[in-house]
């Protein structure tokens, strides 16, 4: 019984919508674990996308959002980090400021 040859980027698509199912079910948890209340644009967010990698593959339509062997685009991902950062109770670093270096 011969197997069909695996398709690398098929592959690999395939792993990228399971990682990103993870990382949205592990956030939702982290949050419900921690007791954290997730606001309803969050909780939509992370249900939306859910659907949408189930249903397409990956989160997003255009392909100047995102590199084509990912399911979530670059913003989605930011703001899937923010979440989780949120659930786990870490504090957000201050922003940074640029300085010039001294004058002369």
């Amino acid at each position: 019984m011969r197997r069909k040859p695996i398709d690398p980027a098929a592959a690999a698509k395939k792993a990228a919508q399971r990682a990103a199912l993870r990382a949205l079910r592990r956030a939702r948890l982290a949050a419900a674990k921690a007791g954290v209340e997730l606001s309803d644009w969050e909780g939509e967010f992370l249900g939306s996308v859910e659907d949408r990698v189930k249903t397409y593959g990956r989160a997003f339509g255009d392909p100047e959002k995102g590199p084509a062997g990912q399911a979530l685009s670059a913003l989605q991902a930011v703001k899937l980090k923010e979440i989780a950062a949120k659930a786990s109770g870490e504090r957000k670093p201050p922003p940074r400021r640029f300085r010039r270096g001294p004058k002369g």
